[in-house]
């Protein structure tokens, strides 16, 4: 036998505000998830590629490279950054990053629909996080990223700690976006350019010791998690995983050396992994006591059909878990919204 325990959402989902996210999630999913994101509306539907504005607006850090006629969604300039050399990369001054603003007026109209019933009372408010690696090794060059990371990290913590003092820690979820580390750790390369350039020899060390950085940014009291992830460019990976042997390794890892039990860990499954294979490496995994696997294996292209393939062939090796996406949804087009919903509150509803 196998449960599907719970609805988990990666963070963007496509609603014109925060207040819509909310309505929609609660009429359609209700308590089957233990925490909602806002939907990553605004700025942030593109996940991390508003950061780049913020850079542009730091000194010390400068545009590379000939302007290009392309940009992501004609928005976005792709060119990275380097250091200009005016700034010391201790002392770069970034400006807000626009997460805690999000998050505290997020949060008001989370609360308020709480109150009102809309959302049930047991549903914290979560919020996704992108980890510095996620941004500097997207953004910034291979020769600065190392020096540049920390600068960044102290002003992303930061954010992260003007959250924990404005929301209620019993209503607050901290969610960390690791996507670049699995472009890193499978040797992936972007414009020619390894994502493990700058990052130095022992790439698996430095991703978890980077996580218990993140994870210790995160009060004792207000429940982590972590979105394990291999990109989502207009809902394609950067490369397609073989199995789940580094997801595997990279929570194995943060497990052994975190300080507290992580509350969840969310994991890919892509659309054609329906064998037991690709679930094999979860099976040695030694989890505590009150952490949650939560597996992306819902796909709009096949819906209640495939969701139950790939459950039995994840079945194999787990007997429960929660389910979601494999990343948030908030680029895919609105109208797929609502059904997607469905799908996750009907899987549940199948499996529990």
């Amino acid at each position: 036998m196998v449960t599907v325990s719970n609805v988990h959402f990666v963070g963007s989902i496509n609603q014109p505000d925060a207040e819509s996210v909310f309505r929609i999630v609660g009429e359609r999913v209700g308590g089957r998830a233990a925490r909602i994101p806002d939907g990553e509306v605004g700025e942030r539907y593109y996940w991390i590629q508003f950061q780049t504005f913020r850079l542009d607006e730091t000194p010390g850090l400068v545009r590379v490279g000939p302007e290009l006629p392309f940009k992501i969604r004609d928005t976005f300039d792709v060119r990275p950054f380097a250091l200009d050399g005016t700034v010391a990369p201790a002392d770069l001054a970034f400006p807000n990053l626009g997460y805690a603003d999000a998050a505290i007026e997020s949060y008001a109209a989370f609360r308020t629909l709480r109150d009102g019933g809309v959302i049930p009372a047991s549903v914290r408010f979560q919020v996704s996080i992108p980890t510095p690696v996620g941004v500097v090794g997207a953004f910034v060059v291979p020769n600065d990223r190392a020096a540049v990371e920390p600068a960044y990290e102290r002003a992303l913590f930061a954010e992260v700690a003007r959250i924990a003092d404005a929301i209620p820690h019993d209503d607050l979820a901290i969610q960390w976006d690791s996507a670049v580390e699995f472009g890193i750790l499978d040797g992936v390369e972007f414009n020619g350019i390894p994502f493990s350039a700058g990052w130095g020899d022992d790439l698996l060390g430095g991703v978890v010791a980077r996580a218990v950085r993140q994870i210790d940014a995160v009060p004792a009291d207000v429940q982590v998690g972590f979105h394990l992830c291999y990109g989502d460019v207009e809902e394609e990976h950067f490369v397609q995983p073989t199995d789940a042997g580094t997801l595997a390794s990279v929570i194995r890892g943060i497990v052994a050396a975190s300080p507290r039990v992580i509350d969840w860990f969310h994991l890919p499954v892509p659309i054609e992994r329906d064998d037991s294979a690709y679930f094999a490496p979860l099976a040695d995994l030694d989890l505590p006591e009150g952490t949650e696997i939560d597996l992306g294996l819902l796909h709009h292209e096949d819906g209640i059909e495939g969701a139950e393939r790939r459950i039995a062939a994840a079945a194999t090796v787990i007997d429960r878990f929660g389910v979601s996406t494999e990343c948030g949804f908030g680029r895919g087009p609105a109208d797929r919204t609502a059904d997607l919903l469905d799908l996750h509150a009907a899987v549940v509803d199948a499996y529990s």
